[in-house]
């Protein structure tokens, strides 16, 4: 049924869930799965271009250990996880990245918002789903 799977991956805990119903979608289906980590921060309060590239590197360091603890989830699950980190608007890249990798079928994790923040913006999976050429699951 699903041939290859995108999970959107940020490390907070509805992301863990997703990464396990993902897991679990690939081995069921023998399905590619690649996990997506978007790099939304600019560096802040940076003076010079030298600290502006430590913070990219601090910034990378932190991605990277993100992705680590998915690659041990999938180490476990025996299943093969490949990822992608990408700059730039959550939303934007994570629809870019469906489109471009040709996945049909994407796994979001349910985040705690506030409010007033989903009534105002409306959720990032909300906005996804919207504009996404494929299906989408999303891990309560």
């Amino acid at each position: 049924m699903f041939q290859k799977i995108l999970l959107a991956y940020d490390g907070s805990t509805g992301a863990k869930r997703a990464l396990d119903v993902a897991l679990t979608l690939a081995r069921a289906f023998h399905a590619e799965l690649w996990a997506l980590l978007v790099d939304e921060l600019l560096p802040q309060d940076v003076a010079t271009m030298g600290e502006v590239q430590e913070e990219q590197v601090a910034a990378d360091r932190s991605l990277q250990a993100t992705l680590s603890v998915a690659y041990v989830h999938a180490l476990h699950a025996g299943v093969e996880l490949k990822s992608a980190i990408r700059a730039g608007d959550t939303i934007r890249a994570i629809v870019e990245f469906t489109k471009e990798g040709g996945f049909d079928l994407v796994v979001l994790g349910q985040s705690r918002r506030s409010e007033a923040w989903v009534l105002l913006l409306g959720t990032t999976r909300e906005r996804v789903i919207k504009r996404m050429p494929c299906s989408v699951l999303v891990a309560q």
